[in-house]
């Protein structure tokens, strides 16, 4: 087959661009940068962070040589909007490693393989979403619909998703038909040891089950996101590529903003109002009989909410003058 021929809208080699940069950064990732058990500091943490940013940008940047602006302007759009989706990941991730106690210096293993069981979730959903609005225009409606519904929940109830993950029933299903250990055996997600009788058995470990949380918990992220990228751009190249760019910094994000992340309270709401301006574009350009609201009035009104969201967060935060006495 030729690299020129069409796969889901754009040419294969394309896609080999995109497939071979991220096996290349996952290489990286667990091969060089993040070989053995050590603990990953902040510094280096930021530093990671910076740098998968910085591609995830970049990569517009070979959109737009390719595709064009517009596209690009897309791209960077649906970039920032799951970048800012994923910060409301590291909320309930961290919550995973608190519930199940997962030492600092595993962490970075069970995001690792994380990671790549969520690029394999999103490209199913991703693909399953496309197929849909390829056959049926009118499911983008039911996505602006759902992510208005579901931003204004989260605005009246402050509902983040974050209640049961750690101990939901899938969990409980498994801790009573598979063997699990008391203890954690390193890195490792399934290990060999005696039963009560004797026996040489497999037991999976804590490990495998915060493992297993944390996709869970992609799952149920992905509802609000999937759609939420969808209302931006319908390109399956656009859509994917966006995704998980914006996913493949999230462990380094993680271990950056952990120990800082009581400082962004003001977040959550502002990503309330973007999935609710995300629905709520799709629904006015309906009603208005026009293809889509301008990409360029979309990054920049998505860009505004979340600068809000961080402002306010950081002034909330911000010790006041009694206390910085003190």
């Amino acid at each position: 087959m030729e690299l020129s021929s069409l796969f889901l809208g754009q040419p294969l080699w394309m896609w080999a661009v995109f497939l071979t940069l991220v096996l290349g950064l996952l290489a990286l990732d667990l091969g060089v940068l993040n070989r053995g058990q050590q603990e990953i500091g902040v510094r280096k943490s930021l530093l990671l962070s910076a740098f998968y940013i910085t591609i995830g940008l970049g990569f517009g940047g070979f959109v737009w040589a390719q595709l064009g602006l517009e596209p690009a302007v897309e791209y960077w759009t649906g970039f920032v909007v799951e970048k800012s989706l994923a910060m409301d990941n590291i909320f309930v991730i961290a919550t995973i490693f608190g519930a199940f106690a997962v030492p600092r210096h595993l962490q970075h293993r069970v995001l690792f393989w994380g990671i790549l069981g969520v690029i394999v979730l999103r490209a199913v959903m991703i693909g399953f979403g496309a197929a849909l609005v390829q056959r049926y225009e009118w499911v983008l409606l039911v996505f602006a619909a759902f992510l208005i519904l579901t931003g204004a929940r989260m605005l009246l109830s402050g509902d983040d998703h974050e209640s049961g993950v750690a101990d939901n029933r899938l969990l409980r299903w498994l801790r009573r038909n598979l063997r699990v250990t008391q203890d954690f055996a390193g890195h490792r997600f399934v290990v060999r040891q005696p039963d009560a009788s004797g026996r040489m058995r497999l037991f999976v470990t804590p490990l495998f089950l915060a493992l297993v949380a944390i996709e869970f918990a992609d799952v149920v992220f992905a509802v609000d996101s999937v759609p939420a990228i969808f209302a931006i751009t319908t390109d399956p190249y656009l859509v994917y590529t966006s995704n998980i760019f914006a996913i493949l910094g999230l462990r380094a994000l993680y271990f950056a903003l952990a120990a800082v992340l009581h400082r962004f309270s003001g977040l959550k709401p502002a990503l309330a109002v973007l999935l609710i301006f995300i629905g709520g574009k799709v629904v006015v350009a309906e009603a208005l009989g026009i293809e889509k609201v301008p990409a360029a009035l979309s990054l920049g009104v998505t860009f505004a909410i979340l600068a809000t969201g961080v402002a306010v967060s950081l002034v909330r935060s911000a010790p006041r003058s009694g206390e910085a006495r003190r």
